[in-house]
């Protein structure tokens, strides 16, 4: 429960986010239970993707030249496509599609005008083809603007406690990757901070990240917009504006981090080249690091894409970890599992 409401449906998963065996409890089945937990991964693979994290949390929690205080062990994480899945788009678009089909009967004209028709008919290659800047600003400001902070987290827990994924039938909540719920866990048991840094809306992530991920809504940094205070009826509220404060993709990211946390991460995880600046930015500290980049090569229980996609494109972030020798995970290879 957070703020006395049930935002996950029938089961509220905060307790779950807790420690390494629950994890092992919800994603992991059969085995020997006292050695599946003596595995902080267990979701993992054997393999160098497993090794590096593995050796890296040793050597900057070890005694040793490379140990790192607790106050520094900063660790962040893109959310699209390298906590949840993100195609055939991001799961934001989905929200916002559901708010315009809500707005829809106070504006008939939408029903002709590009990009809402396409939108409102689910068709959102021929939206997104269609939308200039203006038309995406606007969609944002009728979608997101004008309601108060509390009324738009709401709208947003109301969302996510039932809305699910049009192809997997499994509730967004539940498109979350296993391996990585295992590693945020894993980090935090051997004292990291673990932040998300993420393009998506940050008054949209905050309201649900904690019950999912165990990352409280003050260690969520993402795409803020302008916000007013104003007395409404005697009380103070603050009121959403459609002004963009802060875009926290690509070079935003670093930029985002610098503002929100005041410290250099000492890891940093992504999926795109919208994360490059931030794997190239927590790369670049002095001490050891660890930059990791998720790569999406099962079709099978996922989708295979990277250099060509529309959603979470991964190419010159693929040619660079290769270069100076990050870790890349296949899904495919290093994942044992997908989803809880």
């Amino acid at each position: 429960m957070i703020g006395g409401k049930r935002i996950l449906g029938d089961l509220d998963r905060r307790s779950l986010f807790t420690g390494t065996a629950a994890f092992v409890a919800i994603g992991v089945g059969g085995g020997d239970s006292a050695a599946a937990q003596s595995d902080p991964l267990p979701s993992w693979n054997e393999g160098p993707a497993k090794r590096s994290i593995v050796e890296f949390v040793a050597r900057v929690t070890g005694p040793g030249p490379d140990f790192v205080p607790v106050a520094e062990r900063i660790a962040v994480f893109d959310n699209d496509g390298t906590l949840w899945a993100e195609q055939p788009m991001y799961t934001q678009a989905y929200f916002i599609l559901h708010r315009l089909q809500a707005l829809a009967p106070n504006h008939p004209e939408w029903e002709t005008r590009e990009p809402f028709a396409s939108l409102l008919k689910g068709d959102m290659r021929r939206a997104a083809s269609l939308a200039s800047e203006a038309d995406i600003a606007e969609i944002m400001t009728v979608t997101h603007a004008g309601m108060t902070t509390d009324e738009f987290e709401s709208s947003v827990r109301e969302w996510i406690g039932s809305a699910k994924h049009p192809e997997t039938g499994r509730l967004f909540s539940r498109m979350v990757y296993q391996p990585m719920l295992e590693l945020l866990a894993y980090l935090r048991a051997n004292g990291f901070k673990t932040f998300i840094v993420s393009g998506g809306g940050i008054e949209f992530m905050r309201p649900w990240t904690e019950a999912v991920y165990g990352i409280p809504p003050e260690q969520v940094v993402g795409t803020a917009g302008g916000l007013k205070f104003e007395l409404g009826d005697g009380k103070p509220v603050l009121r959403k504006l459609p002004t963009l404060v802060h875009n926290d993709d690509k070079d935003g990211k670093p930029i985002g981090i610098q503002r929100h946390i005041g410290r250099r991460p000492i890891a940093a995880f992504g999926n795109s080249d919208g994360d490059l600046a931030m794997l190239q930015w927590t790369a670049a500290g002095p001490g050891p690091r660890l930059a990791l980049y998720v790569h999406h090569t099962d079709a099978a229980r996922e989708w295979a894409y990277d250099r060509k996609s529309h959603v979470g494109q991964l190419d010159r972030g693929l040619d660079e970890a290769r270069a100076k020798g990050w870790t890349v995970v296949s899904m495919k290879d290093d994942w044992k599992t997908i989803y809880p």
